[in-house]
């Protein structure tokens, strides 16, 4: 237990380090706005490139992950509905909680997953994201369109789809899993240059998280920050947990799935928020209160896990 907490801890001082640096100014904030767009659209993608082309792809492990995953996401989903509309929230309010709830930060889940079970955890982790992503959005964005525009819904699956189009993550994933399927063997430039560059991702983004945290959103919105921290960290992983064991996943690929639904929510639902309507601010509070309390929620939830599933 003790060996989990203690893997853990550099990713959350890193989170830390990223937020003093760019309180301090350094070196400034456009630094750190640029280095979002590195990550994202260069480090990121050459990191699940390398892991999907050389990591041995299973049918049984994909059909078994899809089903632990999205029992999660539809759990949430389902718990972000339904509280929304007992709590009688307004329909910007309730959309921010359902990306609470539903959405995560893939760059924390990977971090986590490498630095706790390796290279092994790192490639379960890229393979999630590839499972996760495409539907995530979907789900989500059509749920925000049908809350906050009612029947103006013209346009919405054109929009969806442009937009997984150009995802560099999920461009990245479904080349690597095209190369993989082809059996070729070793490109020693393309597999070296991408190994190179997706080496300098986490580090990097963790920085980032920690830079784009704002402590005074917290105080935003008290009921729908409460309502996304339970949907997301204990009925989003709680469900995943049980999943997991129904359908027999082995420890490791269990516990690196619990990470998914363990996560705080993601960065870019705050930009999300704001360009469709929804409840920036609240959003804002939501994101900042997630990423904080998971410097504890996060270990205890994986050291229940294992204890739960005798690793």
């Amino acid at each position: 237990m003790i060996e989990m907490l203690l893997a853990i801890a550099p990713i959350f001082l890193l989170i830390v380090l990223g937020h003093a640096l760019r309180r301090g100014g350094i070196p400034n904030i456009e630094f750190w706005n640029l280095n979002d767009k590195l990550v994202y659209w260069v480090l990121f993608p050459s990191l699940l490139f390398y892991k999907m082309a050389t990591m041995e792809l299973s049918g049984d492990l994909l059909g078994e992950f899809a089903t632990v995953i999205y029992l999660g996401l539809a759990s949430a989903v389902i718990f972000a509905l339904v509280a929304g509309r007992l709590f009688g929230l307004d329909r910007p309010a309730w959309t921010s909680v359902l990306q609470g709830c539903a959405r995560h930060n893939t760059f924390i889940a990977l971090a986590v997953a490498e630095r706790v079970f390796g290279s092994e955890g790192l490639a379960l982790a890229a393979l999630i994201t590839a499972l996760l992503i495409p539907v995530t959005n979907v789900s989500v964005v059509s749920l925000m369109v049908l809350l906050l525009r009612g029947s103006q819904r013209s346009g919405v699956a054109g929009a969806i789809a442009h937009d997984l189009a150009r995802n560099p993550l999920l461009i990245a994933v479904a080349a690597g899993i095209a190369v993989n399927l082809t059996g070729l063997p070793h490109i020693p430039v393309l597999y070296d240059m991408t190994q190179i560059l997706g080496g300098a991702a986490l580090p990097i983004v963790l920085l980032c998280v920690g830079a784009n945290i704002r402590v005074r959103a917290m105080v935003a919105a008290t009921i729908p920050t409460v309502l996304s921290i339970a949907g997301k960290m204990i009925v989003f992983p709680a469900v995943i947990g049980f999943a997991a064991v129904a359908v027999g996943l082995d420890a490791t690929a269990a516990l690196v799935a619990i990470v998914f639904g363990a996560v705080p929510s993601a960065a870019g639902a705050y930009n999300l928020a704001r360009q469709m309507g929804g409840d920036a601010p609240a959003m804002a509070a939501i994101i900042t209160i997630q990423t904080a309390i998971s410097f504890v929620t996060l270990p205890l939830t994986l050291m229940l896990a294992a204890y739960l599933l005798a690793v």
